[in-house]
């Protein structure tokens, strides 16, 4: 009988030795927020029929729809306009391990294009969110032919009041007819979500 016991006991032991074993060896979860900027009566930058809102909301979709380990927070899925405060307030609420805002940009001068990326010095995660900005530019170099204009400050309200690593993603210059081609082109628009979803999905 008292062999018994400790019989039972050693097989206790092991069942629950192997339930805590199974649950630390789990993948942590990565949290990623997308903000799709502008919406609603925000139109962004706009040439001709064509507008910064629309393009970014169907990036930031099609990121959604692939498939990865990583659980996706979208601060806008349609044509709905959030203040900056409703967008950080969303962000800050989630607490994610990154914050990739989509933008597109503009210049006077239509032969300026290119992929530039923004990170705030005045945050405490400046140095975390200029990593991953680097190995995001470094990735977005590999994927596309497009010129990688680098990392630049942006003291942005999106940037400076996220209480977690942020960056600012100005994915090419509506201004420039190359760059026009390729943001509005459902193909390249496919490569863009690709290489961002790539790109979260191998985050640590």
């Amino acid at each position: 009988m008292e062999n018994l016991k400790k019989v039972f006991l050693i097989l206790i032991i092991i069942v629950s030795f192997s339930f805590i074993s199974s649950k630390t060896l789990e993948p942590k979860k990565i949290n990623i927020v997308i903000d799709a900027s502008h919406g609603g009566n925000d139109f962004g930058v706009i040439s001709n029929s064509i507008t910064e809102k629309q393009i970014v909301e169907q990036v930031t979709n099609k990121i959604k729809s692939l498939n990865s380990n990583v659980v996706i927070h979208l601060t806008r899925s349609d044509d709905t306009f959030l203040s900056y405060e409703e967008r950080t307030d969303f962000i800050n609420k989630i607490k994610p391990d990154l914050v990739l805002s989509l933008h597109v940009n503009s210049s006077l001068n239509n032969k300026t294009s290119g992929l530039e990326f923004y990170v705030a010095k005045e945050t405490e995660f400046f140095e975390k969110s200029n990593e991953i900005a680097g190995r995001l530019q470094d990735k977005f170099s590999k994927d596309t032919n497009l010129k990688i204009s680098g990392i630049k400050n942006g003291p942005f309200y999106i940037l400076k009041r996220s209480d977690v690593p942020a960056v600012i993603v100005e994915l090419g210059y509506l201004t420039n007819e190359n760059d026009k081609k390729y943001l509005i082109d459902d193909k390249e628009q496919n490569k863009i979500a690709k290489s961002i979803s790539e790109f979260i999905s191998e985050m640590k």
